[in-house]
This record gives structure tokens, C-alpha cells and sequence, in this order.
């Protein structure tokens, strides 16, 4: 049977939101492991394995691709120390310590999130694929609006200039892509559906349905490489 959560583990994250302090979590921990960070382990393994077939440069091991429940408060004026989901980013292969486009998976109090894409990347990745969707925006439009993207995901808000980056004419017919700052696609569903059996279905045919995307998005982030792209 495919992994999924339990009633106790969604519970577990609608107290988390409401207490958020180190008091209340340490007090459940066990609840934590057994209930969410267990089953997210095994479920990475099994959409894992399912990834092995369309984007094999993003399998990883499991404990490398589920994100810490802890938040990164040093510079922030928000001091809750945990975040109220449980998540996983799975990054390709070389691009580790960057940013580079993923996949993305998290359970919240609400909602279950499946989403793919290049989120905030650095300064010399946004101006190479940039670069990228200028030369290739006719085969990326293609990509994007294939009939099974286009059914189970939507396309996220790019977070778009107001003029043309330096470097681009405004009147490139890829202008509207230009002037992203990052691409992606997304799909919310009813946190009810992080309790089916059906889970690991809904994950891995959104990554799979995005992964040429997600190529197309690497592509000038990993040079020359001979080994596969995706």
C-alpha cells in the first residue's frame, strides 16, 4: 500500500500552527517522527523510485530531500522556530548548492502542495536561463502548454518586471518570459488527499508531467554535461 498520512498527523500540524514553540513540539517529538516525518520519508523513497524513470539526475537519498521542520530565524523579526508543514525539495544532481529548477512537495494544515520550477535563483542563473528561454521560448511555450501539464498543474505568477531586464530588447517575442523571475507550475489540493492511498499517484504524475519543463529550465544551468539532462 502506498504511504500516506494519518488523521493524527494533520492533527499534529493544526496544534503546531496554534503552539508553535519548543515547549509544546518537544513535549509531541514522538508524535513528529512516527506521524510525519516517517511516513515523508517513505513516501520520498517511493515517488523516489517512481522518479528513476522521467527525472533520475533528482533522485537523491531520502534524508537529503525532506526540508527541516526547523525555520532559519538569525535574520528574521518572525522567532517561531518551526515551520506549521512538513516538505521535500527535490533538487538536481550538481546543483546542491545553488538553486536550480526541482520539484517540490509539502503537507500544510490545509492543504497539500505539489509544485515544480526555479524559485528565486541567483543572480547568474536567472540571466543564463533567461538567455535560454530567448534562444528556446517557441519549444518552453510548447512545453508549457501540454495538454497534461496544463490538466493537472497551473502556472505561477512569474514575479514580472516591469521592463525588460538588462541585456533584452522589449520587443523580443519572448519578452513575457524575459521578464520573469522565476517559472513554475503548482497544484493545491485538499489536505484530505495527504490521507489517501492515492497520495504517491497525485505526486508522481505532476513531477512526471513537469519534468520536461523542468529540463528545459536546467539545461543552461548545467553547461556542457554529457550525462543526461533530466
Amino acid at each position: 500500500m502506498a504511504t500516506h498520512f494519518s488523521n493524527e498527523a494533520l492533527k499534529f500540524l493544526r496544534g503546531l500552527k496554534r503552539n508553535n514553540d519548543r515547549v509544546w513540539f518537544e513535549a509531541r517529538r514522538g508524535l513528529f517522527e512516527k506521524e510525519l516525518k516517517e511516513p515523508m520519508l517513505k513516501l520520498i523513497g517511493e515517488v523516489n523510485e517512481a522518479m528513476a524513470e522521467f527525472a533520475p539526475m533528482h533522485v537523491r537519498p531520502a534524508q537529503k530531500i525532506i526540508m527541516r521542520i526547523y525555520r532559519d530565524i538569525r535574520f528574521s523579526k518572525d522567532k517561531r522556530p518551526y515551520k506549521n508543514h512538513v516538505s521535500a525539495w527535490w533538487v538536481r544532481d550538481g546543483l546542491q548548492k545553488t538553486s536550480g529548477a526541482g520539484f517540490y512537495f509539502s503537507v500544510t494544515p490545509e492543504e497539500v502542495v505539489i509544485a515544480a520550477g526555479v524559485y528565486m535563483p541567483e543572480r547568474e542563473q536567472l540571466l543564463a536561463i533567461r538567455r535560454y528561454l530567448a534562444e528556446h521560448h517557441e519549444e518552453f511555450r510548447g512545453v508549457m502548454k501540454g495538454k497534461k501539464l496544463r490538466s493537472l498543474m497551473k502556472e505561477n505568477d512569474g514575479v514580472a518586471l516591469s521592463r525588460a531586464p538588462k541585456g533584452f530588447p522589449e520587443e523580443h517575442p519572448a519578452i513575457d518570459l524575459l521578464k520573469n523571475k522565476q517559472w513554475g507550475v503548482s497544484a493545491r489540493l485538499p489536505v484530505e488527499r495527504a490521507m489517501k492511498t492515492t497520495l504517491l499517484k497525485d505526486v508522481v504524475g505532476r513531477f512526471a508531467a513537469a519534468a520536461p519543463m523542468i529540463a528545459m529550465l536546467n539545461a543552461p544551468l548545467v553547461g556542457k554535461a554529457k550525462r543526461p539532462l533530466f
